[in-house]
């Protein structure tokens, strides 16, 4: 299958794209404040624990007449373990695609052992290089800003990316390095796909697999991710913007503020998603976490693919697996319209029927339907079964219509609204989604009391 990251840029799309500007330097020297204040949002999470960023994130900006993409990496140094070798590499391979890059160190304190590391690392990447001394929030600070020469870089950019302070000058200089571009980066054309699921159930690691190349930090540990990573690709010809997130954790776990941070931007990224890969741990089965996380899914209107990752890990007959599949379809009665598919990322069994499903759910998710087919179907429907009476009293239905996309939400009127019990509604929306051939589409259902016409009188009109 083809896939292709479309963020990564060869000679020839260097001509189309702006250029990539990577902010490097070792850990908690406030890269991801400032990366959050030249793109001028929140997208990356800031904490005072050291390690915060992990992945790559990327953003465009756009300054004057200049527009590029800013990186923002995890840190240099810190512990020799592998999560930390593997946070490395990420940032030296953000290095490895810049065409400029931003050393950051930290002004209240001197120059440390990992900023010397960080350094030596620049020198031989061989790309241009400003030094930004972050953190210069007053005189103590800026009487230890020239202490940073020794790293070998000049001219310095002493700055306060919690508060502003040069980021304007430290944009004149990022300006004077880089071509001229008209406007920045359109956000990525693509189907956008949040993957989320509890810690460690392989969101990054399918991914990975999708693109071809270790492009989110995998490990063992659960929370690795912990920011919401955007990351465009082209699959068979056909454009998705993938957003991998940070796993929600039970609520009893969401203590720190860091935990809270990521479930915020897990919550984030599913109000930005067009449809939802939510992945399921088979071998650890269906847990009360996947019901909540799932429920917050079918809150929010998206369509979804519940995909059963692990399924290779599952002993067994075929019998045995096909009674699992029933039994997930009868306890996941909240999303009925969502298509569970059994896969393994780590082997790539069936993984590549992933976006034939999701470009039809997402094709559902924008249905409209013409008012005279939906108002024959729905009388059709009606007629099969009626609704049950309220208190003594026949309920009426007068019509439909479609009020909205994204998912298709219908308006019924109606001579009693409340009359209508819920397993009727679950009647109406299953046999329109059956109907209107919409088998993987959330539908919501509003009913309303049909208007009466005022009276002539009552409108101003004289009577006879």
């Amino acid at each position: 299958m083809e896939a292709e990251i479309a963020l990564h840029h060869s000679d020839t799309m260097k001509q189309t794209t702006p250029p990539f500007v990577a902010l490097i330097g070792r850990t908690n020297v406030g890269k991801s404040t400032l990366f959050n204040r030249l793109t001028r949002q929140s997208r990356a999470l800031v904490d005072d624990q050291p390690g915060v960023t992990r992945d790559r994130l990327y953003s465009p900006v756009t300054w004057a007449d200049h527009a590029f993409i800013l990186i923002d990496t995890g840190g240099f140094g810190g512990t020799n373990d592998d999560l930390s070798r593997e946070v490395r590499r990420q940032a030296e391979a953000a290095a490895a695609e810049a065409d400029l890059i931003l050393f950051l160190v930290d002004a209240t304190q001197d120059v440390q052992a990992d900023d010397l590391d960080v350094a030596a690392f620049l020198r031989r990447a061989g790309k241009p290089v400003l030094l930004v001394v972050n953190k210069v929030d007053g005189p103590k600070q800026e009487a230890l800003v020239p202490t940073f020469y020794q790293l070998g870089f000049s001219p310095l950019y002493p700055v306060s990316a919690a508060h502003g302070l040069g980021v304007e000058t430290l944009l004149e200089a990022i300006a004077g390095q880089l071509p001229p571009v008209a406007v920045a980066a359109e956000p990525p054309a693509g189907i956008r796909v949040a993957v989320l699921g509890r810690p460690n159930v392989g969101k990054s690691s399918f991914i990975n697999r999708v693109l071809g190349e270790d492009r989110l930090l995998v490990s063992d540990a659960p929370g690795t991710t912990r920011d919401a990573v955007d990351t465009p690709l082209l699959w068979e010809g056909r454009p998705y913007v993938l957003i991998d997130t940070a796993g929600i954790r039970r609520r009893s776990r969401v203590q720190a503020d860091l935990e809270r941070g990521m479930v915020w931007q897990a919550l984030r990224a599913l109000a930005r998603a067009e449809v939802v890969l939510f992945l399921v741990d088979i071998s650890e089965g269906l847990t009360e976490q996947d019901l909540r996380i799932l429920n917050l899914v079918a809150q929010a209107g998206k369509g979804c693919l519940i995909g059963l990752n692990k399924w290779d890990l599952l002993t067994g007959s075929e019998k045995d697996k096909q009674h699992t599949l029933e039994w997930l379809h009868t306890n996941l009665r909240l999303m009925p319209y969502a298509p569970l598919l059994p896969l393994s990322v780590a082997t790539g069994y069936q993984v590549a029927k992933v976006f034939p499903l999701i470009e039809k759910i997402a094709a559902q998710w924008q249905f409209r339907a013409g008012t005279g087919e939906l108002n024959r179907i729905f009388t059709e429907i009606v007629n099969v079964q009626p609704p049950p009476r309220f208190r003594h009293q026949s309920v009426k239905f007068y019509y439909i219509t479609q009020a909205n996309i994204r998912p298709p939400t219908f308006i019924i009127f109606t001579n009693i609204p409340g009359a209508v019990p819920e397993s009727y509604r679950r009647y109406l929306s299953n046999q329109l989604r059956e109907r209107l051939d919409l088998p993987y589409a959330p539908i919501r259902l509003h009913f309303k009391g049909k208007e009466r016409r005022r009276s002539r009188t009552a409108s101003g009109a004289t009577s006879r």
